[in-house]
């Protein structure tokens, strides 16, 4: 069966600052908003020296890096908001499961988007990662992709409440756009399994079972991806109730606990997808069976009106001289006819008795 991982890449020391993902030929770029109630203020393209200029501590600020090959890029936002290497490390090491961690007064999240593919039956997976310390929210893409442009629109034209709240609210939009894409995911597999449930009922072709195996393993990625962002966002939860959290409002959380809603939901549709799956397995094999029982059943009735010919054949063919039948004039036209009515009553029985 055929195993999916996150990415392949070669396994790092845990403090090794080398990007391990597949986006390499992506240039880094950067983008800052900066804002609050009354404006907002965009540098695009914009460049880490002018981190100390542009940087406005009275107000949300929103840094956002596109690819993560210039592992210089990254050592000098982290040494300029004094982010451990441990967690640079887990930032460009992308075979990392998602997690959340507290630092100090630093919150860090990474989380998998994944997508389908364009031109096949796999999903196309990129790590996301988040740090939020001091009013700052940084993101941290593999590549450039518009899992985000509708935010920055409600940055740019005030729509919604963004704007009025603090750098967590963002960051809450920002997981909730990259759970859109689950969502996108599972629904393009529904559409595959109907596909292949449809096709399971004109046919039992071998490659509809070997593509019934690919969108479970499908599935299956799906819900190891899901799972630790379940266990994340609960984690969250805790952190309300223990009245110990960085850099989360309190009346924030109700958003997050929303997002942890939202992946119990995916995890039940997935359940449900995949009961699919096995139903559809099911009737290929039990549509397998059919077949070979009709074809069964039409060699029996051949063998079963055969055996009194082949039986008649085999007296007549004996030889002996005391059988009058051989020396008879209209002896072999007789057995023919009575064969042919006898093969006419085998088949009118069959067909009474509805066995074809």
């Amino acid at each position: 069966m055929r195993k999916i991982k996150y990415k392949k890449g070669r396994k790092l020391q845990h403090i090794t600052l080398e990007y391990t993902g597949t986006h390499k030929d992506h240039e880094s770029e950067m983008q800052l908003f900066v804002y609050n109630d009354a404006d907002v203020v965009e540098y695009d393209k914009f460049n880490v020296l002018a981190l100390n200029t542009c940087i406005d501590y009275s107000k949300n600020n929103w840094l956002n890096i596109h690819g993560l090959s210039d592992i210089n890029l990254i050592k000098t936002i982290g040494a300029h908001f004094k982010v451990d290497d441990f967690l640079l490390a887990d930032i460009l090491n992308t075979t990392k499961r998602t997690k959340l961690q507290e630092q100090q007064d630093i919150l860090f999240f990474n989380i998998k988007s994944l997508l389908p593919s364009e031109y096949s039956d796999n999903i196309s997976v990129e790590q996301i990662s988040f740090i939020l310390k001091d009013g700052i929210l940084i993101s941290f893409q593999e590549k450039r992709s518009d899992f985000f442009t509708h935010i920055r629109e409600r940055l740019r034209t005030h729509s919604g409440i963004v704007r009025t709240k603090k750098a967590d609210y963002l960051l809450y939009l920002l997981l909730d756009a990259v759970m859109e894409n689950f969502y996108i995911t599972i629904e393009d597999e529904e559409d595959k399994i109907e596909e292949l449930i449809n096709l399971t009922k004109k046919g039992a072709d071998p490659i509809i079972l070997e593509k019934i195996e690919n969108h479970r393993d499908n599935f299956n990625f799906l819900k190891r991806s899901i799972v630790p962002l379940r266990d994340s966002l609960y984690y969250l939860k805790s952190i309300k109730d223990d009245d110990t959290n960085n850099g989360i409002e309190k009346e924030t959380f109700s958003f997050f606990i929303r997002l942890h809603q939202k992946s119990l939901e995916l995890l039940e549709q997935i359940d449900s997808d995949m009961s699919s799956l096995e139903s559809a397995s099911n009737f290929y094999f039990s549509e397998q069976s059919r077949k070979m029982n009709e074809i069964m059943k039409t060699l029996t009735i051949i063998s079963a009106i055969f055996i009194p010919l082949t039986f008649i054949v085999g007296v007549y063919g004996m030889n002996f001289e005391n059988m009058p039948e051989l020396r008879y004039k209209y002896g072999y036209h007789s057995v023919m006819i009575a064969m042919f009515f006898l093969v006419i009553a085998l088949i009118i029985y069959f067909k009474k008795r509805r066995w074809f």
